[in-house]
């Protein structure tokens, strides 16, 4: 059997199996699309958190969660008529040959960011009215921001340099700061937000995912944190009643760990 037949196969087992679900269990037979869509959101995130811990054997588990929910929302589709499986398929894949025209047409691009901008302008022939639509008002702020800037970069509406986002970045903090001299916290909270607008745009500058360098920093202080609070527990002392000097010995061994 050719590795694609196995695949096929093993997709067809899938489906097989969450029409079978679908007919037979009771929790199965309950959900609709409302339903699932929190643990739909759910699964994603834990597949990030793989992703960033770099365990390919938890990646492949998360994948296969997220894949059963593709099938479960397309199942239910067409319990009501309105698309299965076969329809999601041909769709992405309608929509993968006319993004492409530099494969499967005689469109000529010279790298990656060309493509990206031949992307969205064909989004925009396709009846969009911003190249903004396409941004989940769900998103979570940091990388709805991300988004956002990607998508209008690929439109043209970008700094040159990366020296010029980072002067923005110094003129939004220095911007921060007066409305803290101030007092106002409506305005303070404003200024704030774009200070992190602004450094979320430098980032892709500096070819970093904003979102996962934080969530480098959550974990790396998670790490610290709890050892700091191990050796609190060996000491048998409650970190309330130890002293910031105290604390910091152990933060800066959990440093070098």
């Amino acid at each position: 059997m050719s590795e694609k037949a196995a695949q096929l196969k093993a997709f067809e087992r899938l489906l097989t199996i969450m029409d079978e679900l679908r007919e037979q269990c009771p929790w199965d037979k309950k959900q609709t699309m409302e339903s699932l869509r929190h643990l739909t959101i759910e699964e994603v995130y834990e597949l990030g958190d793989a992703i960033l811990d770099n365990d390919l054997n938890e990646v492949k588990k998360e994948l296969g969660d997220v894949l059963l929910h593709i099938v479960f929302y397309s199942k239910i589709g067409s319990e009501t008529n309105d698309f299965d499986i076969a329809d999601v398929c041909n769709s992405i894949c309608d929509k993968l040959i006319s993004r492409h025209p530099h494969i499967y047409g005689d469109v000529v691009v010279k790298d990656e960011a060309e493509v990206k901008r031949n992307w969205e302008q064909l989004k925009l022939k396709e009846g969009k009215s911003s190249v903004l639509e396409g941004v989940p008002k769900s998103l979570p702020a940091v990388v709805k921001a991300s988004r956002i800037q990607e998508k209008v970069a690929g439109v043209g509406f970008d700094w040159e340099r990366p020296e010029q986002v980072f002067e923005k970045v110094e003129e939004e903090i220095a911007e921060l700061k007066a409305e803290i001299l101030k007092g106002d916290q409506d305005a303070i909270e404003s200024e704030f937000g774009d200070v992190m607008f602004s450094m979320i745009n430098y980032a892709r500058f500096l070819k970093v995912n904003p979102e996962n360098a934080l969530e480098r920093t959550n974990k790396k202080f998670i790490k610290r944190f709890q050892y700091l609070e191990s050796k609190a527990k060996y000491l048998d002392k409650s970190l309330k009643d130890m002293t910031l000097s105290e604390m910091d010995v152990f933060w800066e061994e959990a440093k070098l760990l």
